[in-house]
């Protein structure tokens, strides 16, 4: 996926769409990752190569009815196990499904659940050059951002985005 300033500008709308469609189909969905960050700090600070999207499991169906009306593509992959994908021209789209229990919000995988957050996400929205968009709580990104994954290229991204969310305190 393009990762230029221009890749940026159709990320974007692909976000504001994306929200839109959402939105309108009354689907609760959160930003989170490298996106996130950017939308908590007001700018965009790195190139990425996706979007990531949290979203209810039960929603599954309706994000499909949603999403492919307004240009989105599924394109599921065979590793896929509690997400999926979807694609708009050379945006990646790809979608965590999330399940409440006992309060907490996790990913049902099935080995069993992953508890990603003690808590609701709740429904802040933050805006970016003009675009809206919910985003995972920002201590729960900045939690997430602070222990830099494995690979070597997810790592990089890590620090970089922690270090702009350290930027806001």
């Amino acid at each position: 996926m393009s990762s230029s300033p221009a890749g940026a500008v159709e990320q974007l709308a692909a976000i504001a769409d994306l929200g839109a469609a959402l939105d309108g189909s009354g689907i609760d969905h959160w930003l989170f990752g490298g996106w996130a960050v950017d939308f908590c700090v007001g700018e965009v600070t790195r190139a990425h190569a996706d979007v990531d999207v949290a979203a209810w499991q039960r929603d599954h169906d309706a994000i499909a009815a949603a999403l492919e009306p307004a240009g989105f593509r599924h394109v599921p992959r065979e590793t896929d196990v509690a997400a999926t994908r979807y694609e708009r021209g050379a945006v990646e789209v790809e979608l965590t499904f999330v399940a409440e229990q006992d309060g907490a919000v996790v990913i049902p995988v099935p080995d069993g659940p992953i508890v990603w957050s003690p808590a609701p996400f709740g429904d802040e929205r933050r805006e970016l050059l003009g675009v809206s968009a919910r985003t995972i709580p920002l201590e729960l990104l900045r939690g997430g951002k602070s222990r830099p994954r494995d690979e070597a290229e997810d790592a990089a991204k890590d620090v970089a985005d922690f270090a702009a969310l350290s930027r806001l305190d």
